[in-house]
């Protein structure tokens, strides 16, 4: 693909597209970046019942009195945020050129760069088959982002993606802030075990979905002969009429539905982001619509 997705106009653009949404919104990322973990800042998170052991200064005499029982304060935990994104670089992010694959890039880019500007670290991974590769590690502040965002313009898309299968066995960190999960999900894999894996662990879940225009609303008719983009050996030989068209849009419907549904149902975020939309619409538009950027 391309060498040059990440260039000089684009960081511009995430450059305003920043600013812009300082000056319009009250906070990055729902204006909240606590942890969701307890640690030992000043703002009060919750109660729990007193263990024996547990340091006897944080015991609520208050509750104590009322209730007449221990109960010790909760507080969160100051510690650096730390943002993870998850890239699917299959040959199905290729599909009809290299629009999806730049796009994901791209999303990928401004997510990144409003995390450092929130002083928060951020890595990015490619998957590769089972396993991730990392391209950037622990990338901390604006200049660290100038110095290492153009490695996104060596990620190689080919082959497939086990989404699950990459992710778990990783670390992942717990309550430490967001992961971004941005794959096309037109896939049989299981991708529902990363994203109950990632809940589970107190993350802030997004996943966005990269269709091209040609998925969203394919334009082939006739005789055609096609492949799958993750696996060659695989070939259709089909005519493409009307109800073949429209049996497409409503499996399409059906996928989109799948990975929305299940992401509402466990507090996650979902996203279409068409390949042709500027991310200045996805995130100054579509982000602050949903409530991920407010």
């Amino acid at each position: 693909m391309s060498k040059f997705t990440i260039n000089e106009e684009l960081l511009s653009e995430i450059e305003s597209l920043a600013s812009i949404l300082k000056n319009n919104v009250a906070g990055m990322f729902g204006g909240n970046r606590q942890s969701k973990s307890f640690g030992s800042s000043c703002e009060f998170a919750d109660y729990r019942d007193y263990m024996p052991g547990d340091d006897i200064n944080r015991i609520d005499w208050n509750a104590y009195a009322r209730f007449d029982k221990l109960y010790e304060k909760l507080y969160y935990d100051e510690r650096q945020m730390h943002t993870k994104i998850y890239i699917d670089a299959s040959r199905s992010m290729c599909h009809g050129g290299e629009e999806k694959a730049e796009q994901a890039l791209k999303i990928a880019a401004c997510f990144a760069y409003l995390s450092v500007c929130e002083m928060e670290k951020v890595s990015i991974y490619a998957i590769h088959g089972n396993e991730l590769e990392e391209i950037i590690g622990g990338m901390v502040g604006k200049e660290s982002f100038v110095t290492y965002i153009n490695k996104l313009n060596d990620v190689e898309f080919f082959g497939d993606s086990h989404i699950s299968e990459a992710i778990i066995p990783s670390s992942v960190g717990r309550g430490d802030g967001f992961s971004i999960v941005i794959s096309d999900f037109l896939t049989d894999e299981n991708y529902e075990s990363a994203i109950d894996h990632l809940v589970s662990k107190k993350k802030d879940v997004v996943c966005i979905q990269v269709l091209s225009q040609d998925e969203i609303n394919p334009q082939l008719r006739g005789k055609m002969h096609l492949f799958d983009s993750e696996d060659a050996s695989k070939t259709y030989r089909k005519k493409i009429d009307n109800d073949i068209v429209k049996a497409y849009k409503e499996a399409l419907r059906f996928v989109i539905e799948r990975i929305k549904g299940y992401c509402e149902a466990r507090g996650a975020y979902y996203l279409l982001a068409p390949a042709s939309a500027s991310v200045t619409d996805i995130f100054f538009n579509r982000l602050v619509d949903m409530g991920v950027l407010k």
